[in-house]
């Protein structure tokens, strides 16, 4: 695998390193020692399918609180997505900052999405399917997210949105919850 680290420290995308032949390829997709040997948490304590049916489907700004704060390997598995990432770590120079990664199917992308970060995506195709892996089990006590239309994060979805669920559109704005999230994301 090749990994390359975005501007959020320990946030990576990973490019699958082929071994091609007239058959097609071969990849490793994920490595323990791999993911260690770049600083990152190797454990899958879930693996979770997302899908997707129109373009434009808004899925996010999702975190959950430590104890239970997650990190997530995500690959589109079939059409595409925009995965964006908010850094939550208060005591992180990138405080706020986020990336946008457009995973598709074909370019056989993943993002590693560090604990203590926000995560969603935007379908860019009608039929869209998301795989990811997560590093902690759901934990519906420590659930939360920020709006992901909050002109704060900056965030830019590049569709209107087609479908958003009433509770990723009931999030709030970080004005509102800023105090709790800073507190409860201390390292």
């Amino acid at each position: 695998m090749i990994f390359t680290e975005t501007k959020l420290k320990g946030a990576f995308v990973l490019d699958l390193e082929r071994r091609e032949d007239e058959r097609g390829f071969f990849a490793r997709a994920f490595c323990q020692n791999e993911f260690s040997a770049h600083g990152l948490k190797p454990v899958i304590a879930q693996a979770n399918i997302a899908f997707n049916r129109r373009k434009g489907t808004l899925r996010g700004m999702h975190f959950q609180f430590p104890p239970h704060a997650e990190t997530k390997l995500v690959r589109a598995t079939r059409g595409a997505i925009v995965d964006v990432i908010v850094d939550l770590r208060p005591e992180s120079p990138t405080y706020l900052q986020h990336v946008a990664v457009e995973l598709t199917a074909d370019n056989h992308r993943a993002l590693y999405v560090p604990e203590r970060f926000a995560h969603g995506y935007q379908a860019l195709e009608d039929a869209t399917e998301t795989s990811y892996q997560v590093g902690e089990f759901y934990a519906p006590g420590t659930e939360s997210g920020l709006s992901p239309f909050d002109p704060r994060l900056g965030l830019v979805w590049p569709h209107p949105v087609s479908e958003i669920s009433a509770k990723d559109a009931a999030w709030k704005p970080l004005a509102e919850v800023e105090g709790e999230v800073r507190r409860r994301m201390q390292a």
